[in-house]
């Protein structure tokens, strides 16, 4: 593969290297997570394979957030670039021949010549996710079955309402997160809502970037709150941990969607990937 210019990410019309930014929707039930592994099938091994097949050069794409095996998602946002030449080749037709060759549970749905600055990770603002359940009797909807899980245990949902409040802002979520060497815990927390609709529960989730588990964790521990298990402060205390916290359940994968990626003005793109990059390394 082709390394992706990561450092260079400015918009180049002048005939070398151009910036392409992909949304991306999948049906993760099949899938084992975004990240390419050998012999098993990933979001980006399938794009990766649609996109060189069609284009007929090799690509190496660069994605706003990973997903886990499992988890869907209807609005991820990628990047990769590609040669002027070749993208002015394949710009109109682009979408529609990659739709004849993807699986039909990944999509591409838009791609774009980026603004200058643009990079999918290190310029995004949030990642906004949405994780679905019911515990009707009679489970999930059969057409939302795999997108909504069928909880067996009757919910407080305001006893969840008042757990994710207390978790709200800036903390350490390491007793949320499955540890990756180097990576940091410390994560913005902007929203945590939980919504009842009839017997569908939603629990919205939106932060500057989510760790290893880090939603399906905090799902996990306000069905806990839910399920009268522990108390509504119960979550809220376990921020003072500094390692990942045993007893926090994971939900299941199958009922948490990446819905959006925000990103800031064309003009601040630049400096969000520098601060960005700045407080990863450090």
């Amino acid at each position: 593969m082709t390394p992706s210019s990561v450092d260079e990410p400015a918009t180049d019309t002048g005939g070398g290297l151009v910036r392409v930014r992909l949304g991306i929707a999948y049906d993760g039930t099949d899938l084992h997570g975004w990240a390419r592994q050998p012999s098993q099938r990933t979001v980006q091994g399938d794009l990766e394979l649609a996109l060189a097949t069609v284009l007929r050069h090799d690509v190496d794409l660069t994605v706003a957030g990973r997903t886990d095996a499992g988890v869907h998602a209807t609005g991820q946002v990628a990047h990769l670039d590609l040669p002027a030449a070749l993208w002015a080749q394949h710009e109109a037709k682009l979408l529609r021949r990659l739709r004849g060759v993807l699986p039909g549970d990944v999509a591409v749905t838009s791609a774009a010549l980026a603004p200058a600055g643009f990079d999918a990770r290190f310029a995004a603002l949030a990642r906004h996710y949405a994780y679905r359940l019911t515990d009707a009797v009679a489970g999930p909807p059969p057409l939302r079955r795999l997108d909504t899980v069928g909880w067996p245990r009757t919910l407080d949902v305001p006893a969840m309402r008042v757990a994710a409040a207390l978790l709200l802002g800036q903390h350490d979520f390491a007793a949320f997160c499955r540890r990756r060497e180097g990576a940091t815990t410390i994560r913005v927390l902007q929203a945590l809502d939980v919504v009842l609709d009839g017997d569908l529960v939603t629990v919205s989730a939106s932060a500057d970037a989510f760790c290893h588990s880090m939603v399906r964790s905090l799902v996990g521990a306000l069905l806990a709150v839910g399920e009268g298990r522990r108390p509504p402060d119960w979550p809220a205390a376990l921020l003072a941990r500094t390692s990942r916290a045993d007893e926090v359940p994971v939900a299941p994968a199958g009922g948490l969607t990446l819905l959006a990626v925000d990103y800031p003005p064309d003009d601040q793109l630049a400096a969000r990937t520098e601060v960005t990059r700045a407080r990863r390394d450090a």
